[in-house]
């Protein structure tokens, strides 16, 4: 990717002002919905039409949701690695299990929580499992689980507004994760398509026209997390948010590239 101090252009990100709308009125999701379609109609009855360089932030509930990311813990028989870290953490083995089938390795374990570092790459509590505002009358216990490959979910998305709509947009799908050494959960950026999740600004200069030298910029993560303060993060029922105002320079680059190298992590 090339800086895009390289080219002779500061990299910019906001013209002005920006404003973030929640959009009202999407339903329930089910397994198998057009989410393309429900997000549509929710947005032109609120006679909103998306235009070049709007973001539209997508909860990764109703993602899965649509996607069938549904696992039913009465048809789960959890295994002898389950049933030890569940007598470890008090949690429910048959969640354990799904948590570990949806993991590559386990970072840390304490009472009610497993940190792992999940199959998509992130690090996070329970693998991202979900049981909270999951409903499906064909499942007695579902949990939901991230979707199979968010950044084809917003490519998918984007690809579907872009041909509604004629014109070129963003997507984000957004989860709600805690941080390390920090209190609270925000949001952030699990999937992307047409931003650059992760902007280079090295090279570029600083206010005294020093180069700097270490700054990149999580364009996505704090997309994700402005968004969150409009669509709420319990009882609200607003998973979608509009982005308006920002712009780039950079290449667009997928959520994968928020992503740091395990050989660069210095707390694994």
């Amino acid at each position: 990717m090339r800086r895009a101090s390289e080219v002779g252009l500061p990299e910019r990100m906001a013209q002005g002002h920006v404003t973030i709308m929640p959009i009202a009125g999407i339903p329930e999701v089910k397994p198998g919905a057009d989410l393309a379609g429900i997000l549509i109609e929710a947005l032109e009855r609120s006679r909103l039409a998306l235009c070049r360089r709007d973001i539209l932030v997508v909860a990764q509930k109703i993602v899965s949701k649509a996607e069938g990311r549904i696992r039913d813990l009465a048809e789960i028989e959890p295994s002898q690695e389950a049933l030890m870290l569940a007598a470890k953490t008090g949690k429910d083995a048959r969640l354990v299990e799904v948590i570990l089938s949806e993991s590559e390795d386990v970072l840390r374990v304490k009472e009610n929580v497993i940190i792992v570092t999940h199959r998509l790459g992130h690090v996070m509590a329970n693998a991202g499992i979900d049981r909270s505002n999951v409903d499906d009358e064909t499942k007695t216990e579902p949990v939901l689980l991230l979707p199979e490959d968010p950044d084809q979910s917003a490519a998918r998305l984007k690809a579907a507004f872009d041909c509604h709509f004629g014109t070129d947009v963003a997507v984000v799908i957004s989860d709600s994760v805690g941080r390390a050494w920090r209190l609270g959960t925000v949001g952030m950026a699990i999937g992307v398509a047409g931003l650059p999740a992760l902007i280079d600004r090295r090279g570029e200069p600083d206010l005294n026209a020093r180069p700097l030298e270490t700054t990149e910029t999580g364009f996505a993560d704090a997309v994700a997390a402005s968004a969150v303060l409009v669509m709420g993060e319990a009882a609200e029922g607003t998973p979608a948010a509009l982005v308006q105002g920002l712009d780039w320079t950079a290449a667009p680059l997928p959520a994968t590239a928020l992503l740091r190298p395990k050989d660069e992590d210095l707390f694994r």
